[in-house]
């Protein structure tokens, strides 16, 4: 994450307090964010240097049309400063800083077959054990753990893998 991207958003973010629409901006920015994930030609027509900035902010308002004008003032930011490269990035540190500042905390779990909805409710249980903040929670698949999950929040993480319990047999019995 760029140090500029993180002041644009710092500075997006400020301006949307003041003007009582964090909530739509967020919005605005989770739909960029998840636009340029999605599609790759429209990550790499923003990221062309040789496309001009121009026709950058005029496909952006074709495409998100019905933006806040926090978020169209960002565009002309961009466009004013060639650095439209960057949106995506913006995009994704304005929705962390207003998890922030909203006290949402991001949990990923990883589990070898999806969450089903009773035991998003139980794991969302559990994580209130740990932070007194409304949690947010992301699910990544990985059958590579075989079974279990591993729950992460912040910096800290908790293994409660199939895989890693072998492992720690593992280093038992070559001790």
């Amino acid at each position: 994450m760029s140090r500029a991207a993180i002041r644009y958003a710092k500075a997006i973010l400020d301006i949307a307090t003041e003007s009582n629409n964090t909530t739509a901006v967020n919005n605005d920015m989770k739909t960029i964010v998840s636009a340029i994930k999605e599609s790759e030609e429209l990550n790499d027509f923003l990221s062309n240097p040789i496309v001009n900035g121009v026709v950058k902010m005029s496909a952006l308002s074709e495409i998100f049309p019905s933006l806040q004008a926090e978020t169209k003032g960002l565009f002309q930011l961009l466009l004013a400063n060639k650095r439209f490269e960057i949106l995506s990035a913006i995009a994704t540190q304005f929705n962390k800083l207003f998890d922030i500042a909203s006290g949402i905390e991001q949990a990923v779990v990883t589990t070898a077959v999806p969450l089903t909805a009773e035991l998003e409710v139980l794991v969302k249980n559990k994580l209130k054990e740990f932070s007194s903040n409304t949690i947010s929670i992301t699910n990544v698949v990985d059958a590579s753990i075989i079974g279990g999950f591993v729950l992460r929040i912040g910096d800290k993480q908790y293994n409660a893998s199939v895989a890693n319990k072998l492992q720690q047999l593992k280093r038992e019995f070559t001790y």
